[in-house]
């Protein structure tokens, strides 16, 4: 059995401590735009309950709640980010990235949470009325609007590479929604005083925060029971392995999963002319190479057998 795990890709001169270099100078730019959408959204938060209380307005109080939360899922998400850079012990060989996985999680949890309790209180809402000032509902939600949308466009780029970031990013789409949501209906009821417009509002956004929800609960789950990840085609794989790779005859039993963002695993066995040991080593750096390449598997464990042991396993 052939072990790649700490493997150097000859062609490129990428080895395992310039990728985990690499990472972490990515990890401290998603770190320090974290840090930044934590101190505005916190600071919009304490504007919107003084706003929503002055305003009576339940959809502003609900949005000063739900970045509340979102605060909270900033920090454990910035935090989760710290951990995840310490390096690799015996115990936990492949690193500490899941911390980001369960982050994520832990984050799409919150946004049920959070969704539930605006419903209810829509559903009261809805049941009794209450007058709102309009004037200073729509001042507050315009602030918070504008915050919402500085905050996203940080998180923007990195939401692409991380599913932790991806998380936060959610939080700030739901924000901006619901900041735009209560900017509209300030602006309906400051014409037409049609209360109700407050909570069919907030229902509104909660439909739209409980799909980010499905969709990181999803993928959360997906990486931590060790789904094959949803952009990689298995059997495209091993065509391409028996095509592309001089030696390979077949191969079968492939295992794909993911440790977290862009770090794939993979275990196979590989089926070869009856070689000897010089040349599997040639043709398993031919395999390392052509993963790293085109799937961004870097991490591999490979068995080679012959045609003859294939055949009577």
């Amino acid at each position: 059995m052939e072990h790649s795990h700490d493997y150097i890709d000859l062609k490129h001169g990428h080895g395992k401590n310039e990728e985990r270099d690499h990472k972490h100078g990515y990890k401290n730019t998603e770190r320090r735009k974290l840090l930044i959408t934590i101190i505005i959204t916190t600071t919009v938060m304490i504007v919107e309950i003084a706003g929503g209380i002055m305003s009576k307005s339940l959809a502003l109080i609900s949005d000063a709640g739900h970045m509340f939360t979102h605060s909270f899922a900033l920090l454990v998400s910035f935090f989760a980010i710290i951990y995840a850079m310490k390096k690799p012990t015996l115990e936990k060989s492949y690193g500490f990235y899941r911390v980001e996985i369960l982050a994520a999680l832990f984050n799409g949890i919150g946004l049920l949470i959070i969704s539930g309790f605006i419903f209810w209180e829509a559903y009261k809402r809805i049941l009794n009325p209450q007058p709102i000032n309009a004037l200073e509902m729509i001042i507050i939600a315009i602030i918070g609007l504008a915050a919402n949308v500085a905050s996203a466009f940080i998180l923007a780029g990195s939401s692409k590479e991380s599913l932790n970031v991806k998380s936060a990013f959610f939080h700030m789409i739901g924000d901006t929604a619901s900041s735009v949501a209560i900017v509209i209906g300030g602006v309906i009821i400051y014409f037409t005083d049609f209360y109700l417009i407050d909570p069919i509002f907030s229902i509104l956004i909660c439909i739209a925060i409980l799909y980010w929800a499905f969709i990181l609960i999803r993928d959360s789950v997906q990486i931590l029971m060790e789904t094959t990840p949803r952009d990689m085609d298995v059997e495209k794989l091993k065509a391409e392995l028996i095509k592309e790779i001089d030696g390979v005859e077949g191969v079968h039993d492939i295992h794909i999963w993911q440790i977290t963002d862009s770090i794939y695993n993979m275990t196979a066995h590989v089926v070869t002319d009856n070689v000897n040991i010089r040349e599997t080593s040639s043709i398993l750096e031919k395999i390392n190479n052509f993963l790293a390449e085109k799937y961004q598997i870097r991490h591999s464990v490979i068995q080679f057998e012959t045609d003859d042991y294939s055949l009577h396993k």
